[in-house]
């Protein structure tokens, strides 16, 4: 097997539980309107087809901002914003509808794509669109008339799911109709957030070019609360265009019961994959969930404890366990799991007649060894230690002896231990004895 034919099953194999995961679930997915007018574009509806065959019920929101201001443009209009938002008149309403009926086509002829040989073919996908946005106007506001320029009033959420219901594609513009029949121009990222909470969906997904959040070194944020998320907004701290809105948008919804929001950069090949069948994915996830929970083992836990300490079992590092043992013992054990998967774990032996415990099988995954996951797993048992009545913590170790030193152990002789602990010494193992009092 050729090593790209094994890279292929390998993720095919380690994409299995989010295929099961995301079954059935409801993803509200906005596409930019510099997206669709790339050359990424044809590429990303396959893999949103690819979506929609493995279970998924799919919204679509797409953009038309770029797409707008180059009709207005021919058309000798000129464009005024205020708050982020176009303020839309009846000559300019009707570039909207132009810029939008357009887009809309675009992606309905995308979606019809059933070549031999390509990705798309024998999917039979309908994609649906319809007056399901109800809009308001924004009215005049410090001054500004913003006429056609509408906000959602609400979203027809019926009518969406039993399209979803269906197995077809809802498609979502950046144009609402009113109860009077007035059409109103909409922020495309409202429409998604509002359309993800109406809808209770599992994500809201927003996709585009420089989609990518940086803290202050440049490096990309992975994941946010949605107050860190409005620190950063009020800070003013995004750069690129759309930014902003982007982030709002992602902040509002996982604020408002969107258990998930997701930003990703186009320019990244694949990214809407990666991101939702990978472990760490690509792009930065606004959540009130915490990705990653430390905390008290549970019996469903050890077959994934097992396969993390197995290769410290190898080397020498850890002392080998069996099922059984970890079975019986496992009320000893904290974890900390990462979307599912057991990264790193320790365990608490107390002997409380001589009022000390053990800190044994310390272990974090090889992949995850660079954001002090080992001291947080620490802290914890040394809280739990002191819950017990607990006035010493040590350790026995080979090959990580300056770790523990590091966070204030101390070297001690085999003498030191509980007398129990004593009898039960490795003099063949040789481990270094070390104790940190608490």
């Amino acid at each position: 097997m050729s090593e790209r034919t094994f890279d292929q099953v390998s993720w095919f194999r380690n994409s299995s539980p989010y295929i099961n995961a995301h079954r059935g679930r409801t993803f509200v997915v906005m596409l930019a309107g510099e997206l669709l007018a790339g050359p990424a574009l044809p590429t990303l509806i396959h893999d949103l087809a690819l979506l929609n065959t493995l279970g998924i019920k799919l919204v679509l929101v797409h953009g038309a901002r770029p797409q707008i201001s180059e009709r207005l443009a021919a058309a000798g209009i000129e464009s005024t914003f205020e708050q982020h938002s176009r303020i839309t008149d009846a000559a300019a309403l009707d570039s909207v509808m132009a810029a939008v009926g357009a887009l809309r086509l675009k992606l309905e002829g995308l979606f019809s794509m059933g070549l031999a040989n390509s990705p798309m073919h024998n999917a039979s996908i309908q994609l649906i669109s319809g007056n399901f946005v109800i809009a308001k106007p924004v009215g005049v506001r410090n001054g500004f008339d913003y006429q056609h320029t509408g906000e959602v009033r609400r979203i027809e959420v019926d009518p969406i799911r039993r399209q979803l219901e269906a197995g077809n594609v809802v498609l979502l513009s950046p144009l609402g109709c009113s109860p009077t029949g007035e059409l109103f121009n909409l922020n495309a990222e409202e429409v998604a957030s509002s359309a993800a909470i109406a809808l209770r969906a599992d994500k809201l997904i927003i996709m585009g070019p420089q989609v990518r959040i940086n803290d202050s070194d440049g490096q990309q944020l992975r994941e946010l609360s949605p107050q860190q998320a409005g620190r950063m907004l009020a800070d003013d701290q995004l750069q690129a265009p759309g930014l902003e809105r982007q982030l709002t948008a992602a902040c509002h919804a996982a604020s408002n019961g969107v258990a998930r929001a997701h930003l990703l950069d186009t320019g990244d090949d694949g990214a809407l994959l990666r991101e939702l069948f990978t472990r760490d994915g690509c792009g930065t996830m606004v959540t009130r969930e915490n990705y990653e929970t430390l905390r008290g083992a549970r019996i469903e836990d050890v077959g994934g404890i097992l396969e993390l300490i197995e290769p410290l079992e190898a080397d020498g590092t850890l002392v080998r366990r069996s099922r059984e043992l970890l079975e019986n013992e496992i009320q000893r054990f904290v974890i900390i799991e990462r979307d599912g998967m057991v990264i790193a774990c320790a365990a608490l032996y107390p002997f409380p007649d001589d009022k000390v415990g053990e800190l044994a099988c310390v272990a974090v995954h090889s992949g995850y060894r660079k954001g002090e996951r080992g001291a947080q797993l620490l802290g914890y048992v040394e809280r739990r230690a002191r819950e017990q009545g607990l006035q010493k913590l040590f350790v026995l170790t080979t090959l990580t002896a300056h770790w523990f030193q590091q966070q204030g152990f101390e070297a001690a002789g085999v003498e030191t231990l509980p007398g129990a602990r004593q009898s039960l010494y490795n003099w063949q193992r040789n481990s270094k004895v070390f104790v940190k009092p608490l």
